[in-house]
């Protein structure tokens, strides 16, 4: 059966855009001419324009000067396996440090709340359900873009122990330094990756175009005794490529040069 007629008209521009034939910033044609180029009705060039936006590819601006637009994108490259390293750099400044190595520019806003734990939560870090918790939030932006947003919770009992948790501005050592620095050294970390639609919130603070996906990175950190903190790290799936090395970096970085920094 043949592939309908909308999927053909968003299948030859969709080509045109991987292959560089239409250009970021670059405009599409305009209706009446995708009407006239594959002799279709306005409704049917609407479903195929319709689809290229749910697939993050084009995006609609208003205006004269505006129309079907090829996205500008921005993929920063994650590197999972160089996530909170040992070291004397805190973690929001190597994660700037990635950034600008990669050519982009870094900046971030941050979030400070007390929240009740939902049920998942408060079995990662062994607590009572609905137990409050302080949660960290920072949305992580490349090229002004909103790229990332992480969100850690730490138990309320450890905050008040540590108060420094409490901050409303970001702490200069990062806070698993700061943690460490007073006792609480994280041996041991539980990784997950889970691929899924954003949440109401997670789409609004990433402005992800509609039907593009997230990816979830969720590590909960344990010292010898206790969990005490899960971090969600949510990366919008348009703009974002997660990586991770394992062995002798030295033989990676023979053959992918651009590694060598891990």
């Amino acid at each position: 059966m043949a592939e309908p007629k909308y999927r053909q008209i968003a299948a030859s521009l969709r080509e045109r855009i991987v292959s560089g034939a239409l250009a970021e910033g670059e405009r599409l044609p305009t209706e009446p001419q995708l009407q006239d180029m594959f002799g279709v009705s306005r409704n049917t060039v609407r479903d195929a324009t319709a689809l290229l936006v749910n697939e993050g590819l084009v995006e609609s601006v208003p205006g004269r000067s505006g129309g079907m637009i090829v996205r500008k994108r921005v993929t920063l490259t994650f590197h999972a396996h160089r996530v909170e390293m040992p070291g004397p750099t805190a973690e929001t400044d190597a994660w700037r440090s990635e950034v600008e190595h990669q050519g982009y520019e870094a900046s971030q806003d941050f979030q400070l709340t007390i929240e009740v734990l939902a049920a998942d939560l408060a079995e990662r870090l062994h607590v009572e359900p609905e137990s409050a918790a302080v949660l960290r939030r920072c949305v992580r932006y490349v090229n002004d873009e909103p790229s990332s947003v992480q969100f850690t919770f730490y138990p309320m009992d450890l905050a008040t122990e540590v108060r420094e948790l409490l901050s409303p501005t970001d702490i200069p050592q990062g806070t698993t330094r700061l943690l460490a620095s007073l006792g609480y050294v994280q041996t041991g970390y539980y990784d997950e990756y889970v691929s899924r639609m954003p949440t109401p919130e997670e789409a609004t603070l990433l402005r992800t175009p509609p039907g593009t996906p997230v990816l979830l990175h969720i590590r909960t950190g344990y010292t010898k005794d206790r969990p005490v903190r899960v971090s969600i790290n949510v990366f919008a799936g348009d703009r974002n490529r997660i990586v991770s090395t394992h062995g002798d970096p030295r033989v990676i970085a023979k053959f992918r040069p651009e590694e060598a920094a891990g």
